[in-house]
């Protein structure tokens, strides 16, 4: 899969509080990178905890369950846009499904 927006996504662990998440979302750029889902279901299989919203809206939880990533997945396309970063207290503030990518 080709990741859209990786370097924003990985520069945003720079921000300190963001910092307890570098190392896990590293990991998930590498296993992304190398894999090749055809759907959601495929997708799941490796991924149980993440929250399938719509046909291409994915929510992954990063170290653990502090962290939560928001992507766009255009399976045929192998492609995931980088779409929200944020810690779970933040993530509770926003609509997953609505919210979008902003420079």
């Amino acid at each position: 899969m080709r990741i859209i927006k990786e370097k924003t996504l990985t520069d945003s662990c720079k921000a300190s509080k963001y910092k307890p998440a570098a190392e896990s979302l590293k990991a998930w750029v590498f296993e992304v990178r190398y894999s090749t889902w055809d759907n959601a279901n495929e997708l799941k299989s490796k991924y149980r905890n993440a929250s399938v919203l719509s046909s291409k809206r994915v929510v992954f939880n990063i170290k653990g369950n502090d962290y939560r990533l928001i992507v766009d997945i255009e399976y045929k396309l192998k492609i995931v846009f980088f779409v929200w970063f944020g810690t779970h207290a933040e993530y509770d503030k926003i609509d997953a499904i609505t919210v979008s990518y902003e420079n």
